[in-house]
């Protein structure tokens, strides 16, 4: 069968139901398209409609209002705590965070090992050493400074271990 028209648009050659074939798979083509728009469509309007339940449009922007206010009073509270977790921080490398201690004898006639040596140090290895000596007439304390991990004053041999210990040697 041949048509005018088909001759015209030069396609005159071409067997009519090879054109209809091809239309037939573009139809089908939009027919599945339309489908899968019409479920996301459902979709879409499903959750619009779950969103807007209830509300209209100043009551929307009401609880849009108080969610940005929300968002204003986290993000103060957030860099509040900021600010106070540097402070504490800071406080926190002043505070004595390193520990070592040794008990020993001081003298051979007495037992228990009731003397020791205390080392008590910041982040900077700043601090004291404490030792008691516990002898048969009383007990003795006595204080070193120690300024970044050193002592100015000699140390007896259980100071400096508690001193290495302090310091994780």
């Amino acid at each position: 069968m041949n048509s005018d028209f088909l001759t015209m648009i030069g396609l005159g050659g071409i067997d009519i139901g090879y054109i209809l074939v091809g239309i037939a798979a573009v139809l089908l083509i939009i027919l599945i398209m339309l489908i899968v728009l019409t479920v996301k469509y459902t979709k879409v309007k499903k959750r619009y409609d779950k969103f807007m339940r209830g509300k209209n449009a100043a009551s929307l922007e009401d609880d849009m209002n108080g969610v940005f206010e929300d968002m204003k009073l986290l993000k103060n509270n957030v860099d509040k705590n900021r600010k106070d977790i540097r402070a504490l921080y800071k406080n926190m490398g002043k505070t004595f965070q390193k520990l070592g201690i040794v008990k020993y004898d001081a003298f051979k006639q007495m037992g228990g090992q009731l003397s020791f040596s205390l080392a008590l140090l910041d982040e900077n290895d700043n601090g004291f050493i404490l030792n008691s000596v516990h002898s048969s007439e009383g007990c003795y304390s006595y204080t070193k400074e120690v300024r970044n991990g050193t002592c100015s004053i000699s140390l007896g041999e259980e100071e400096q271990q508690a001193l290495d210990m302090a310091m994780g040697h």
